[in-house]
């Protein structure tokens, strides 16, 4: 078969597997949005107001990424595997001043290392002071000599002046050896050069085993201070995120209290292949995670190591702030002139309508505020061609709304799929009499065929 007939069949295979994707997903609509009781009665779905609201942040609208407190700065140090570590003078957990002690080398052993260096210069400079005898003892032989053997003295001469240079080499190498002896006896305590929290310590015997990640720092610690979240994003949403974005912080354990703060870097080049958790806490494992970072003005009531909730400020913080009930606009039913209404459970399984008292519009979140005439604990239905007084009402946790934010109508439902001969087409109407012809050069399989659905 040509690349061309290949081409079309694919098109018709995408256009099969289309059809049953509309088809499905719009029965699945109006099972949520419709059904009945073993009864065989109609049955209108409701919803708590108080789950409404929550399900603006975690159904979707504002992404969620997962995150992790921690200092604006550490500090690590490593231990000199040359000596042996004396005693270790602090603990994980305990605050350190900057230049306190951390810990102590054995100079019992460096003391004996800087004696026997000693002995080792003073056998060098004698054996430079050798060689410094015997050239001037050749000079003197070498002037002297016939003609036939200077050759000979000058030959040694060169020898001796070679075996000069490498011992004067030597002795500046082991007079730093000393120097560097020395320091160590005089530094033998290690101090930090920050103020803050010992976060780890190492065993640095057993370096191999006990760093993790490549880290080969002794003891770490974190500087005490303002704090920064570490969040991470996958690959598949590092784009929605950019520099300088608010972002608000929100706490695991109540959801009520948050933080605000700024992006400020977001790491591509540092691949994370198990990061923290990401989108609303959940992660499978799949998938690149990239860290980003985010700036706090204040971090009171943060702790260090604290998990948290990471998403963009879109304003729904301030919306909980101002008066009334910030309502996803699409459940009030606003089709008569200055008499907005909801319909809503009447407390005996009973759908009714309620008037309410609409306030200010949030275009960004598409939500509007109801200033009277609802509550948190009122349970209310997506309004459609299925709402009427007196039906009966089944409650749920999930909205049972369109993708789109309305229903169908059955009048517009049809999708038709037109495939025949002819040059290749696209044709897409408006939705709800949605068409697709589409021909070209097909083989005898799929010449002339319709395929028509009447929903």
């Amino acid at each position: 078969m040509n690349n061309s007939r290949f081409s079309v069949k694919k098109a018709g295979l995408i256009i099969a597997v289309t059809l049953c994707l509309v088809v499905g997903g719009f029965f699945l609509i109006r099972y949520l949005g419709e059904g009945k009781d073993s009864s065989g009665d109609r049955v209108v779905y409701v919803t708590e107001v108080a789950t409404l609201i929550g399900q603006e942040i975690s159904g979707g609208i504002v992404n969620r990424y997962g995150g992790v407190v921690e200092s604006q700065e550490t500090w690590s140090c490593t231990a000199n595997s040359e000596y042996k570590i004396k005693s270790v003078l602090v603990e994980v957990g305990q605050e350190v001043s900057e230049g306190q002690a951390l810990f102590i080398y054995d100079v019992n052993n460096l003391q004996n290392t800087l004696e026997q260096q000693k002995i080792d210069l003073e056998r060098l400079k004698a054996e430079l002071d050798s060689i410094v005898t015997t050239i001037s003892a050749l000079e003197k032989e070498s002037k002297s000599a016939d003609k036939t053997v200077k050759a000979s003295y000058t030959i040694q001469i060169q020898q001796q002046q070679l075996e000069k240079k490498q011992k004067e080499f030597d002795i500046q190498a082991k007079q730093k050896e000393i120097e560097t002896t020395e320091e160590n006896i005089a530094n033998q305590a290690v101090t930090s050069q920050i103020a803050g929290v010992v976060q780890s310590i190492n065993n640095p015997e057993t370096q191999s085993s006990d760093y993790q990640n490549g880290d080969s720092s002794f003891i770490k610690i974190i500087k005490t201070g303002e704090l920064r979240i570490k969040g991470s994003v996958n690959e598949q949403n590092i784009g929605l995120l950019t520099e300088g974005m608010p972002v608000i912080v929100r706490s695991r354990v109540d959801s009520s209290q948050v933080w605000r703060g700024t992006i400020t870097k977001i790491d591509r080049e540092n691949q994370q292949t198990n990061g923290y958790a990401s989108m609303y806490g959940s992660d499978n494992g799949s998938g690149t995670n990239y860290p980003f970072y985010v700036d706090l003005p204040t971090s009171e009531g943060l702790m260090m190591g604290q998990h948290v909730y990471l998403e963009p400020d879109l304003g729904q913080e301030d919306e909980k702030d101002e008066e009334g009930i910030w309502l996803d606009e699409w459940y009030v039913d606003e089709s008569v002139d200055d008499a907005p209404f909801v319909w809503v459970d009447d407390g005996n399984g009973k759908l009714t309508k309620r008037d309410v008292i609409v306030g200010e519009r949030n275009s960004d979140m598409g939500t509007v505020q109801i200033l009277s005439g609802l509550e948190l604990t009122d349970l209310i239905a997506f309004p459609d061609e299925t709402c009427a007084e007196g039906v009966k009402t089944e409650k749920t946790d999930m909205p049972a709304i369109g993708a789109d934010g309305g229903g169908f109508d059955e009048e517009e439902s049809v999708v038709q799929f037109d495939v025949e001969e002819g040059d290749f087409e696209e044709y897409y109407g408006d939705v709800g009499s949605s068409e697709t012809e589409a021909g070209g050069d097909l083989d005898e399989d799929f010449d002339g065929v319709t395929f028509e659905e009447g929903i």
